[in-house]
């Protein structure tokens, strides 16, 4: 029998938390009891794992959304992780090595994982997966989990797809019974490198479509904006992942779905609305606007550039490098236009 630990509880990780612990019950071959590693913060006086644990509702990251009370919340990311079959991770991307670094010799070595981190890893060797990160240093496989998901709708029981990319076909599997339900349909390919590059690039994308909807360009102009981003991301998947990258990966859910999705729904694209409109940093926003949650796009935006601008691709790439200038150097925001206008797709 698999025993899941869910590593991360955020909006996203405490979405997947509440379909994971509702499976479970039902589902022969797993643990029904699954631990959910939580970063102890202290809530309206409480501590946020009691809470949890307590009342079942995560107040910060997910209110409003009942958790199936087999779902415990551990503070002590070692003692989460200790006896798990199953790993799923779905954490800030900018914690990942520091989260690896403190479990290493403390995962089983027959375990595997499933990532639902959306963002690359940037080292010395120049841009990794974030699969990639956890294979190396944890020794165990790891899927990749990426779809038009935004957490609240998907807490809501809303119907949606998800994509599972996996290396090894029957570890796909294994996360698809898991985590389907009759609203939460997944398709397994074996295109797993792209399926993970699609849900960090498309984020940079939902960055420069909030520049569009801060300056009221339009929904043509946006449309335009989120099919170059489309093109932009495919170039780079064809130039950074190693094996076979296929087009059709680009039409599954974690593909033009999630960059739909996330140009439209994203706390990316809210953001980065607000950034045109008000002038206000970055920074101010994301403690304004998103309760403890991170942006993703511009940290992508800022690693992509700088890969890009080693291998001299920058002018290949107008909008992914537009994004990182506006949010970075000082670009004004209303450049966006002129970098849709002159893409090298209209030449």
């Amino acid at each position: 029998m698999g025993l899941v630990c869910i590593v991360g509880s955020g909006n996203w990780g405490s979405a997947i938390a509440k379909i994971i612990g509702d499976n479970v019950k039902k589902l022969q071959k797993f643990v029904s009891l699954v631990k959910m590693w939580v970063f102890e913060e202290i809530v309206n006086g409480r501590k946020l794992t009691d809470i949890i644990n307590n009342d079942h509702e995560n107040v910060k990251y997910l209110p409003g959304y009942k958790l199936p009370e087999n779902v415990v919340a551990v503070s002590s990311l070692r003692e989460a992780v200790k006896d798990a079959d199953l790993l799923v991770f779905v954490i800030p991307h900018q914690f990942i090595h520091a989260i690896c670094d403190e479990i290493i010799g403390k995962v089983h070595k027959d375990a595997v994982g499933i990532t639902l981190i959306k963002g690359v890893d940037e080292g010395p060797q120049g841009l990794r997966l974030i699969s990639e990160v956890i294979r190396e240093k944890l020794g165990i496989d790891i899927s990749v989990l990426m779809g038009a998901n935004t957490a609240n709708e998907v807490a809501a029981g809303k119907f949606c797809e998800t994509t599972i990319g996996s290396k090894i076909l029957e570890n796909g599997l294994l996360f698809k019974e898991l985590l389907e339900t009759p609203n939460f349909r997944i398709t397994v390919v074996d295109d797993a490198d792209t399926v993970e590059i699609c849900g960090a690039l498309k984020n940079i994308v939902a960055v420069g479509a909030g520049f569009c909807d801060g300056l009221h360009y339009g929904n043509n102009t946006k449309a335009a904006a989120i099919r170059l981003g489309l093109m932009e991301m495919i170039a780079f998947a064809r130039i950074f992942c190693t094996g076979q990258v296929s087009t059709n990966t680009f039409l599954e859910s974690c593909g033009v779905a999630d960059l739909i999705t996330t140009c439209y729904a994203g706390r990316n694209r809210k953001v980065a609305e607000a950034f045109a409109r008000t002038g206000k940093t970055l920074e101010e926003l994301e403690k304004e606007m998103l309760n403890g949650q991170k942006l993703q796009g511009p940290q992508t935006s800022a690693e992509v550039y700088r890969v890009l601008k080693q291998r001299g691709l920058l002018n290949k790439f107008p909008l992914f490098t537009a994004v990182y200038q506006i949010c970075y150097e000082g670009r004004p925001v209303e450049e966006m236009l002129s970098c849709l206008q002159s893409h090298p797709e209209h030449i």
